[in-house]
Formats: C-alpha cells, sequence, structure tokens
C-alpha cells in the first residue's frame, strides 16, 4: 500500500482541465488559421495567384513547426529539472501572446512585406512555445491518471483540442456567414486572434494553482542534489540509452499527426478552393466549415469513450485498427469528398475523423507510457515535435504542392496511406501500456479500495 499512489478525484479534474486548457488555446488558433486561410492570404499575400498564394499561406502554417523541435529541446528537459507545473505555465502564456499579436499585425497593403515577416515571427513564437506545451501537457495528466483510467483521462487532452478546434471553426464561419468581404479582410479576421489572450490567462490561472505530478515529486530531491550539467546527461540518456523508445514515438507521432493535418489544416482548402481549380464540384467555404464542425462534434462526444475502451482492450489494437483503417479506407474517403455532394463529403469527412479518433483518443496516454519518469518530459517533446517538425505540420502544404505538381487529386489519400503503413510498424515495436505503471513511477490507484486490490495482486 505504502508504494501505491492515491490521488483525490478532485485533484485529477483540476490537473485534466489545467493540461486541457492549453491544447484549447493551440488548436483554437489552428482552427481559425485553418478555415480563414483564404482570408488570411487576400491580407498578406495580396501581389500573388491563388496557388502560390495558398502554398505561401500554408506555408506560414507550417513554419511554426520547424522551431517546434527547439522549443522541445528547451522545455522539455527544464521541465524534468524544475517540474511539470511552471514550463506547462510559461508555455502557455507565450503561446497566448504568439496568437494575440497575429491580431495586430497590420497587413500587406499597409506596411507591404513587413507584414508576412512579422506574421512569421509570431508562428515562431507559437511553434516554440507549443514545442514544450504539447509533451508536457501529456506528462501532466499521464502521471496523475490513475493506472486502470489513465487511456480515458488522458483522452479528455484532446476533448480539448477539438473543443479548441471546433470554438475556432465555428467563430470563423459565423464571421465569414454575417460579415461583408470588406469587413471581413479589415478587422473581421483579427477577433479570434485577440481571443487567445484571455484564453492564456485562463490557462496561467488554472496551471498555477496545482502542485507537482505525484510521479515527479518523488524524483525532485533527488534531482535536486545531482552534480554537473543534468540537462547534457539527459541529452546522453534520451538519444544514446532511450533511442529505441525515441523512433518508435516519432512513429506514433507521425500517424497521429498526419491524420490530423490533413482533416483539419488541408480538408478545408482542397474542399473549397483545390477541386474547383481542377475542375471538379468543390463546396461552399460556409458548407466546408459546418460539415467539418459536424465532424468535430461527433469526435468530442465520442473520444472518451474510446480512451475508456483502450483501458479494457489495450492501447496497441486501438491504434492497429486505426492504421488499418488508413491504408484500406483513405481513398474510399477521399473519394466521398469529391463527390461535391454535402451528403456524401460528410460521410467522407467523418470517415477520416473515426480514422484520426483511433489516435488522438489513445496517443496521449500510449506515448508518456514510452519514458521513464526522470526524461518522461524531455524525451516525449523532442521525439514528439521532431516528428510533427517533419511530417504533421507539413502535411497541408506538402500535400498541396504535391497536388499541384501532379494533377492527381487522390494524393492525400496516398499520403494517409503511407502513414498508416509507417504506423502499424511503430506500434508493433510497442508494449502495451494499458492498466499498468508507467516506467520509473509508483503504481497509481483511484482509491484506497483500488490501492488494497492493487496491492493483494503484487
Amino acid at each position: 500500500m505504502k508504494d501505491i499512489t492515491v490521488t483525490e478525484p478532485g485533484v485529477i479534474r483540476r490537473a485534466v482541465a489545467a493540461a486541457a486548457i492549453g491544447n484549447v488555446t493551440e488548436w483554437f488558433d489552428f482552427g481559425v488559421y485553418s478555415y480563414l486561410e483564404p482570408t488570411i492570404r487576400k491580407v498578406f499575400f495580396t501581389g500573388l495567384d491563388q496557388t502560390t498564394g495558398t502554398i505561401a499561406t500554408l506555408g506560414l502554417f507550417a513554419a511554426a513547426f520547424l522551431v517546434r523541435p527547439f522549443g522541445g529541446l528547451f522545455f522539455g528537459p527544464l521541465g524534468d529539472r524544475i517540474g511539470r507545473t511552471k514550463v506547462l505555465s510559461l508555455t502557455v502564456i507565450l503561446m497566448a501572446i504568439g496568437t494575440f499579436c497575429i491580431g495586430i499585425i497590420p497587413g500587406a497593403a499597409a506596411i507591404g512585406v513587413a507584414a508576412p515577416m512579422l506574421m512569421l515571427l509570431a508562428r515562431l513564437v507559437q511553434g516554440f512555445s507549443t514545442g514544450g506545451e504539447y509533451g508536457g501537457a501529456m506528462t501532466f495528466i499521464a502521471e496523475y491518471a490513475p493506472d486502470r483510467r489513465r487511456g480515458f483521462l488522458c483522452s479528455w487532452l484532446e476533448f480539448g483540442t477539438l473543443t479548441g478546434y471546433a470554438m475556432g471553426a465555428t467563430l470563423s464561419a459565423l464571421l465569414t456567414t454575417y460579415l461583408p468581404d470588406d469587413a471581413l479582410l479589415s478587422w473581421g479576421w483579427r477577433v479570434p486572434f485577440l481571443i487567445a489572450g484571455p484564453l492564456g490567462v485562463i490557462g496561467l490561472y488554472l496551471r498555477m494553482k496545482l502542485e507537482e505530478t505525484p510521479a515527479f515529486a518523488k524524483i525532485a530531491a533527488e534531482s535536486q542534489e545531482r552534480e554537473g550539467n543534468q540537462t547534457l546527461a539527459e541529452f546522453r540518456s534520451i538519444f544514446v540509452k532511450h533511442w529505441r523508445p525515441m523512433v518508435v514515438c516519432m512513429g506514433l507521432v507521425l500517424v497521429f499527426n498526419v491524420t490530423n493535418y490533413m482533416l483539419t489544416a488541408y480538408m478545408p482548402t482542397f474542399m473549397t478552393e483545390t477541386l474547383p481549380a481542377h475542375g471538379n464540384a468543390g463546396i461552399s467555404s460556409t458548407a466546408s466549415q459546418f460539415l467539418q464542425i459536424a465532424v468535430l462534434v461527433v469526435s468530442m462526444v465520442l473520444i472518451t469513450f474510446v480512451g475508456r475502451l483502450s483501458d479494457r482492450v489495450g492501447r496497441r489494437p486501438v491504434v492497429l485498427f486505426g492504421c488499418a483503417m488508413l491504408v484500406v479506407l483513405s481513398v474510399p474517403s477521399l473519394l466521398l469528398i469529391r463527390s461535391g455532394s454535402n451528403g456524401t463529403v460528410f460521410a467522407g469527412l467523418m470517415l477520416m475523423g473515426l480514422m484520426l479518433l483511433c489516435f488522438n483518443s489513445t496517443m496521449p496516454s500510449t506515448l508518456p507510457a514510452l519514458f521513464p519518469t526522470e526524461i518522461r518530459y524531455g524525451g516525449l517533446s523532442i521525439a514528439f515535435n521532431i516528428s510533427v517538425s517533419l511530417f504533421g505540420g507539413t502535411t497541408a502544404a506538402v500535400t498541396s504542392l504535391l497536388v499541384a505538381t501532379t494533377n492527381d487529386l487522390n494524393m492525400p489519400a496516398y499520403y494517409l496511406m503511407g502513414a498508416g503503413i509507417i504506423g502499424a510498424l511503430a506500434i508493433w515495436f510497442a508494449k502495451e501500456s494499458a492498466r499498468k505503471a508507467l516506467p520509473g513511477s509508483p503504481p497509481a490507484a483511484t482509491d484506497e479500495q483500488e490501492a488494497r486490490e492493487m496491492a493483494s495482486a503484487q
């Protein structure tokens, strides 16, 4: 019993809320950027044609991901040294500042080339802070969660993602529907980005009110007594001793994020601009927005149930099923989206959303279990952000370029199929972590009764 951690349910709920609010802030911005991409293109790239301007605008979106590994390299080891709560408080406020600044940047008509350069700077601030945000949030919830409920509780992190994206998409849809074009171009598009400021303050308040995770608290004293360069020692441990889980983590992050950004970042542009430009029947921007919002709402309803399912059947079966769906159903999904009918487009998007659901419901509990407590924040942040930088955040820009150069509208499906194969290989080499203690951490129970059951089972 003395070796089993029991955390009060109220504390766990506050920890989940504090971690998820960062994802709400981050993905609120991504939702707004994705849905307002045509407007942002007109504001910041006035002299470019539609195809070139779209690639440039999506390139700005991808730019934030180029610095995410540096954010992971900086914030990850820092979180293992000084604590999860302090670092997560810093990342959420930096992320909110970067998003808020986008809302006050003048357009290209006012300051010329300086406009996209300032947008690039704001995106880099966002990317650097996000490099320490998501890995830390996963670590935070996973270390608070009881072993038998980790899948369910960690799935709330991605519930925050879906909430933020749905909020951003809904607000963007309302603005584009009810504002005249000149009002949308002059000030309307700025409103959602300015909302990030209050969201960041709320996140900071929630995180500052929480203590460190039980797992980190147990190693904090030992960490303070270490001598020498702790960060350098952690880098050696991550890249030399734990290179296998790093590779597995990167493969899992690849399939998770390629699916994620294909659905949320590229499909809105694909349906409203790419298809009509290639002589196909696309759909209106308003229809695209509301169909995707519907997919997000359905996913929000289902995600915690799938997370709970992974506690029962295991993480590996759920992830493998998602990878199989990508390989088999990506082409049918895209063909439905290409049809131009709102009903079949929704069916195609929903099918892609169900593929994503297999990953975003399980990855927040799967990935932290790959690393021991003393390097969990650092190892997870570095592996996650390298993979996201190379493959996830570039999905929209690369897919747009591939379609433009090959004229093959099925290219997004082929991209998803390749991601599914890589994800299946990665999860094959991952150990099952459901209902088990995190490496380097003591077992964790929901209450005293469960702790007694776990102690007697040992």
